[in-house]
């Protein structure tokens, strides 16, 4: 958005009503552009599914690209949680190709065509209630299968009598803080991403716009360096993705076998 030859960096990131939707409890419930988002995420991944699982005796590439990525996720769990993982296969996997299909679909450069995509992994709201999400599961699965013993995640093996005092203490918090580190790392590695490539295409209108001289100087190289940052950011949506689906391994790892 441009006010007065400034753009703001930080308005692709509103969140804007599409559709009024029904009131609930005193609050109004709209259809949003970062829920129309969540939707195209969801289609596109299930059209994504839908094509790669036709069984085909000789498997095409897009069922071979689906079979890598299932393989790819169950081969995690193996390494993390052992035997025991392959019964989170459907919600790992599910959780890693929604972030980076919804990262990735946030990066298209849709804006060409009258289409101003919206990355909603950049919104701590949205990584939040995934990180809940992952953490709800790591309760449930310690307290079904150990029941109160869980609380012995606090007290690793080897903890002299000495500190019995300190190490609960400090373990407890560590893993309270889990679900907020997770869902803090997806949102601040996207936000920063795209402040920084709508930052840089501020540098391209403006520098163009001031003439010839600051469009050779200061344009072009910060439109290479957008290419660079862009291409960048494809790495970071996919690393994102694997890293929100490792930590949740891990912590349902601790919650299967404790320490």
């Amino acid at each position: 958005m441009a006010s007065g030859g400034k753009i703001d960096p930080m308005h692709q990131f509103e969140v804007q009503t599409i559709a009024n939707g029904f009131n609930l409890g005193g609050q109004q419930i709209a259809f949003t552009n970062s829920a129309a988002w969540m939707l195209v995420t969801v289609v596109v991944l299930w059209l994504f599914m839908l094509g790669g699982m036709k069984r085909a005796l000789v498997p095409g590439r897009w069922q071979m690209m689906v079979e890598n990525f299932t393989g790819f996720i169950d081969n995690m769990l193996k390494a993390n949680i052992g035997k025991d993982g392959r019964k989170y296969l459907p919600y790992v996997f599910s959780l890693f190709m929604f972030i980076l299909f919804a990262n990735l679909l946030g990066l298209l450069p849709l804006g060409l065509v009258g289409i101003h995509p919206f990355t909603f992994t950049s919104h701590f709201t949205v990584t939040g209630v995934l990180a809940i999400m992952s953490f709800s599961i790591v309760l449930i699965v310690g307290f079904f299968k150990h029941g109160l013993k869980f609380f012995s995640l606090f007290v690793p093996h080897g903890t002299p009598l000495w500190l019995i005092w300190l190490i609960p203490v400090i373990e407890f918090v560590s893993f309270m803080v889990r679900p907020f580190s997770l869902g803090l790392r997806l949102f601040v590695a996207m936000t920063a991403g795209h402040v920084l490539l709508k930052v840089l295409a501020g540098f391209v209108i403006n520098s163009t716009n001031a003439g010839a001289g600051f469009g050779l100087g200061v344009g072009i190289p910060s439109f290479v360096l957008m290419i660079g940052i862009s291409a960048l950011e494809v790495l970071v949506a996919g690393i994102q993705a694997y890293v929100f689906a490792l930590l949740t391994s891990l912590y349902i790892n601790d919650a299967e076998h404790l320490h």
